[in-house]
């Protein structure tokens, strides 16, 4: 699972030929969890309120490029 940036100790991740709706993995020291794409809303796992709106910060600024890898690593 190809890690696409790190904001300080949390890894924004997606894999490829992964299951659908399209998502990125947060990780972090204190937890794990699979966002949508397109809402930009929690599927599943469990992280901090804080690096939950750090990493959506981040994704809404770049939401474009998050589509563009998913597109990349599982529309092929």
């Amino acid at each position: 699972m190809p890690t696409l940036i790190k904001l300080g100790a949390i890894a924004i991740r997606m894999f490829a030929d992964d299951h659908h709706p399209p998502h990125f993995h947060i990780v972090s020291p204190d937890g794990q969890a699979l966002v949508d794409l397109k809402t930009l809303s929690v599927l599943r796992g469990d992280i901090s309120r804080g690096d939950l709106e750090t990493v959506l910060r981040w994704a809404r600024g770049n939401r474009e490029a998050l589509e563009r890898e998913w597109k990349r690593l599982n529309e092929r």
